[in-house]
């Protein structure tokens, strides 16, 4: 079995490819969907975020206030730095267990790990392979100026706040161009499965 790390840039299409992985039968376990997660109330990275940020960033309902807080990381490297440290390993440890899981339960010929910040948090060294979906940086921009309603500077912002999408491409193992259309990146991803041998039962 591969664990095969999939990162890209913010806006790059990595849901798109998890997407036509799961469409393949390939299990994708998301590093986003984990933190949303564990950051509802009384979650283990609410509790982190609470404890070190405290209550001037939740809403009087008592959730996180995730607007709020990415305006504040995404403008303050040691506030990102301090937030990542502390959710980051968090984080890891639930996907591993969710991994076990999957590889119980399953046995697949593969296992996707959606991270985001896969270089950045050094989480590509436990990795098989790492697969990065590529757009340029200006394709990132215009499709977060209309998915999340940013103004271009807080797009950037976020942008910035990432490893450049060069320097991720440079190392990968494998690049998957998310520039063009759905089946496009679709061909793309059967065809490293095909060269991978998964299973055509299993994916």
């Amino acid at each position: 079995m591969k664990i095969i790390g999939l990162t890209g840039g913010i806006a790059s299409g990595k849901s798109t490819v998890s997407g036509i992985l799961r469409e393949f039968g390939v299990p994708v376990i998301d590093a986003d969907a984990v933190y949303e997660s564990l950051s509802r109330k009384g979650g283990r990275v609410w509790k982190a975020v609470n404890q070190a940020f405290g209550e001037e960033y939740f809403r009087p309902d008592g959730e996180m206030d995730r607007r709020k807080l990415g305006a504040l990381v995404f403008s303050n490297e040691k506030a990102r730095a301090k937030l990542n440290n502390l959710t980051h390993p968090i984080v890891k440890d639930e996907m591993l267990l969710i991994l076990d899981r999957n590889v119980k339960e399953q046995q697949p010929d593969v296992v996707v790990m959606d991270v985001p910040l896969l270089f950045e948090s050094g989480w590509n060294e436990w990795m098989d392979e790492v697969w990065v979906v590529y757009v340029p940086e200006e394709v990132q921009v215009e499709r977060l100026l209309k998915r999340n309603g940013l103004t271009r500077e807080e797009a950037v912002l976020r942008i910035k706040s990432q490893m450049s999408i060069e320097d991720k491409v440079r190392l990968a193992h494998r690049v998957i161009d998310n520039t063009l259309s759905v089946d496009c990146t679709k061909e793309q991803v059967q065809r490293i499965l095909k060269e991978l041998k998964v299973s055509e039962e299993k994916g």
